[in-house]
């Protein structure tokens, strides 16, 4: 069954035909943290997929995966395109490497979850946090209820986590 929501004044729908992604969000909407693990190659993938990245199986077993990682990469965003974000401005939308998984299946690749960093209560994050994120901060999952059957999976500091000193940020002009 199709899902229909509303985040930040924005609709939302996952349709039938999306059945990955349904049960991504479902997992999400239950607080559960699942990816998709290939039976033939057993690697994680994210984004939820029909086939495996590395061996194009389409067997695949959903399993729970640890929300904790660091800031691989992040866009901050001044302007924002859709009106519902306007109010928040700036705000962060991170590549976080999740620490399972890290550096498979070759030293170069990782599992790297994107999302926005919210508050722990799942909220867009102010001013404050967002200055205070960068290349290296230790984050961990939280989840934005959208509609029944629906979470949006972000990200918070880790409050639990030693934090880099100075974690890198793009220079400001």
């Amino acid at each position: 069954m199709a899902i229909h929501g509303e985040y930040l004044g924005m609709p939302v729908q996952l349709d039938d035909v999306d059945q990955e992604n349904l049960a991504y969000f479902r997992w999400c909407a239950a607080g559960d943290f699942r990816l998709q693990r290939g039976r033939t190659s057993g690697l994680l993938r994210y984004p939820p997929t029909t086939a495996c990245p590395w061996t194009r199986d389409r067997s695949y077993d959903w399993v729970p995966v640890e929300g904790r990682g660091t800031v691989h990469s992040y866009t901050e965003v001044h302007h924002a395109i859709q009106p519902a974000f306007r109010p928040f401005v700036p705000y962060l939308v991170l590549l976080v490497e999740l620490d399972t998984q890290r550096g498979q299946p070759t030293e170069h690749e990782a599992l790297r979850v994107v999302g926005n960093l919210v508050t722990p209560e799942g909220r867009l994050a102010g001013p404050d946090a967002v200055a205070s994120v960068g290349v290296g901060s230790r984050m961990r999952l939280v989840f934005s209820p959208v509609a029944e059957g629906l979470a949006i999976p972000n990200w918070t500091i880790d409050e639990t986590a030693a934090q880099p000193e100075h974690p890198w940020r793009y220079p400001e002009e």
